[in-house]
């Protein structure tokens, strides 16, 4: 990786990766489940944590509090999630799963598994290993980055 142009491609190369494999965990989550691979990542999250919050979702995911708050907000719709009072903070409320969300989750999770290992089984298991520790590193520090304001 010693050229600008390498790194442009490694740069194309995984942005196209993800597209096309969230597309792909999306469509069929869709197709199965009746929800988007964005709705499943929120369930998830509320999911496994206590007493999760809109900014918890939103340090997770990488996305703007009024976005969380909308998808949030269709959830509820859905009657997949309710708010609570955070015992707390008046301003904040504490975000659960309702027993309807909790099944769907259950029934999403081995289908999200499913096709993530049928869209990435071309690459051995130990590259694909190594891959998802680099790309946790690199996560880590660009979080690391944008929380020193950088």
């Amino acid at each position: 990786m010693g050229t600008v142009t390498d790194i442009t491609r490694l740069f194309t190369d995984l942005v196209r990766v993800e597209t096309r494999l969230y597309n792909s965990v999306s469509d069929r989550l869709r197709e199965e489940h009746g929800i988007g691979l964005g709705q499943f990542e929120f369930l998830e999250i509320i999911d496994g944590r206590p007493g999760c919050r809109v900014l918890d979702i939103v340090r997770e995911v990488g996305i703007t509090v009024g976005a969380v708050s909308k998808a949030v907000d269709r959830l509820e719709s859905a009657g997949l999630c309710v708010r609570a009072a955070h015992p707390d903070d008046r301003r904040s409320s504490v975000l659960s799963l309702t027993p309807e969300g909790s099944r769907l989750l259950a029934a999403a999770r081995p289908t999200f598994q499913e096709e993530v290992a049928a869209r990435t089984a071309v690459v051995p298991a130990a590259e694909l290993a190594r891959t998802a520790v680099t790309l946790a590193t690199l996560r880590a520090a660009l979080e690391e980055h944008r929380r020193d304001g950088a």
